[in-house]
Formats: C-alpha cells, sequence, structure tokens
C-alpha cells in the first residue's frame, strides 16, 4: 500500500510539478560540477532542511542563485519545496 502511494504522488507530482520560465535546471554532470567547485551545497546537507522524503530533486539556477526544486514526500502528501543552495 505505501508503495502504492508512492507511485501515485509521484505520478501526480510530474504533472504537477512545474518549473518557472525563469529556473535553469541543471544537467546531473552540471550539477556535480557545482557542488565540487562549492558554488552551491550537497543534496545531502540539505536532506535535514527538507523535512520530509526527498523523491525528486532538482539544482537550478533562479534569480542569479542556486536552489534545489524539492519534492517531499510527508504526511503521504508531496510538496514542493524551494531550498536556497548557493554558498
Amino acid at each position: 500500500m505505501v508503495l502504492l502511494k508512492r507511485v501515485f504522488a509521484l505520478f501526480v507530482l510530474t504533472l504537477l510539478t512545474a518549473v518557472p520560465a525563469s529556473a535553469q535546471c541543471l544537467s546531473q554532470g552540471e550539477a556535480r560540477q557545482a557542488v565540487a567547485s562549492g558554488k552551491a551545497a550537497s543534496l545531502g546537507s540539505m536532506k535535514s532542511a527538507a523535512g520530509g522524503e526527498i523523491v525528486k530533486a532538482q539544482l537550478c539556477i533562479e534569480g542569479g542563485r542556486y536552489v534545489y526544486r524539492l519534492s517531499v514526500l510527508v504526511g503521504g502528501k508531496v510538496q514542493t519545496k524551494v531550498l536556497n543552495a548557493s554558498r
């Protein structure tokens, strides 16, 4: 049942999560490079601030700063959170 809820949550997330036009999300390689260079925080360092189970994460540039756009499972519901990742 829990697996079914997660699959459903991911499906809904895919339909509802939209990245603002002003955001430029990075590829995995670009994200690794930004973290390795110290320009952006690692995803692991953001886990406690997420407040739930991270089911999807993208490192993006919004307004000239790095942010993580996260989909977080909280109490059986998926929430979108944007956390500052700039160093």
